[in-house]
């Protein structure tokens, strides 16, 4: 069946439908990514957005029952130059097309992929619609130039409750942002126990758990939009070490005195080459982002930059001067990806034990 994604523009690309047939719309984003696409289904970054795959096949191998980064995907729409209507891997249990049609997700293939994306970076991320052929471009332009944008996907994608990941280790407190199943899993990789709590807990209940570290997960959207978040990291910072991914960088920049600005058309792949700064290495990254750290508003905080993207030297971590704090803004937790970075995860648990072995560690 035909089916077409119409731009704000007024741009449309006519292709063959897969998934769920229901319209959708959402802010129409790339991702570089060979191989991953059912990580970024299910990554709760991508809520409220339609997701465009710039490797021509996606499906190959399939949907199998490891890979998954939350209960439930969030995205809005997929689209790809070819989805495979026949993946072979030993892992696979269904293929993307039924996948899609479970989860209600629409999806479009078939389209000229290497255009959209070209638009994209010429103007930037673009608000979109996956349709029927019966809609009419020009009036499915004026309505997505109308439409507001979502400000509150964090509180669409964090957990409702508090619940615990056991472990005989460390107490992590894991601020659910949107996070990834994969933090969760390199936590207790490392024997952390672990509690997750929702994005709006507040400093008392944070340190009610008596915890060892706190971290602040990835997630969706603007990072001013969750100002209760800023609030409670202000209120933590100095009373326990502190390890921030993605969205919690840029949290913990804001709660630094820093600013943060919207990209032109964001950071998604498994391909980005980040320097640190300290030790002069690059590392290959996965990032999802469309948020940044500004480097002139660090100035005047106590904030040192560590790493700095190479593709476009945007900031990509920080470290307090002053307090056991430290953030990135890829995912070193590599779901998908390269695992260069995964390391930061012990230099967190390092950091933990240094701090408690000076007996600084403060509970509410």
């Amino acid at each position: 069946m035909k089916r077409q994604l119409i731009l704000e523009d007024g741009s449309f690309f006519v292709g063959e439908a897969f998934g769920s047939l229901k319209d959708t719309t959402g802010e129409v984003v790339f991702n570089t990514g060979m191989t991953g696409y059912q990580e970024i289904l299910t990554d709760p970054s991508y809520c409220g957005q339609i997701v465009t795959m710039t490797y021509p096949l996606i499906g190959n191998y399939g949907i199998n029952r490891d890979d998954f980064e939350a209960i439930r995907p969030y995205v809005h729409g997929f689209i790809v130059k070819e989805a495979c209507v026949k993946p072979s891997n030993w892992r696979g249990e269904m293929t993307l097309d039924d996948y899609l049609k479970e989860k209600d997700i629409p999806g479009l293939a078939g389209i000229d992929t290497r255009k959209l994306t070209r638009l994209i970076r010429q103007y930037g991320t673009l608000k979109g619609m996956i349709c029927g052929l019966d809609v009419h471009p020009a009036e499915a332009a004026a309505h997505l130039r109308a439409m507001e944008w979502p400000r509150d996907q964090v509180r669409r994608v964090s957990t409702k409750s508090a619940y615990p990941s056991p472990g005989r280790g460390e107490r992590v407190v894991l601020i659910d942002f949107g996070m990834k199943h994969g933090i969760l899993r390199e936590l207790n990789k490392r024997h952390c126990d672990v509690i997750v709590l929702p994005y709006n807990a507040t400093v008392e209940e944070v340190l009610s758990w008596h915890p060892d570290g706190v971290m602040l997960s990835n997630g969706p959207g603007d990072p001013k939009d969750v100002p209760e978040a800023i609030d409670m990291i202000r209120g933590i910072l100095g009373k326990v070490p502190l390890f921030g991914i993605c969205l919690g960088h840029q949290l913990f920049a804001l709660a630094c005195g820093a600013n943060t600005e919207k990209l032109k058309f964001g950071h998604r792949g498994s391909n980005h080459p980040v320097k640190d700064l300290r030790t002069g290495k690059v590392a290959i990254t996965a990032q999802n982002h469309g948020y940044a750290v500004t480097h002139e508003s660090l100035a005047g905080t106590r904030l040192e930059v560590t790493h700095v993207a190479l593709n476009d030297g945007t900031v990509e971590g920080l470290r307090h001067l002053d307090f056991p704090a430290f953030t990135v803004q890829y995912h070193p937790e590599a779901s998908p990806g390269p695992e260069d970075a995964n390391p930061l995860f012990d230099e967190f648990l390092a950091l933990i034990r240094e701090f408690n072995k000076k007996g600084e560690v403060i509970h509410a």
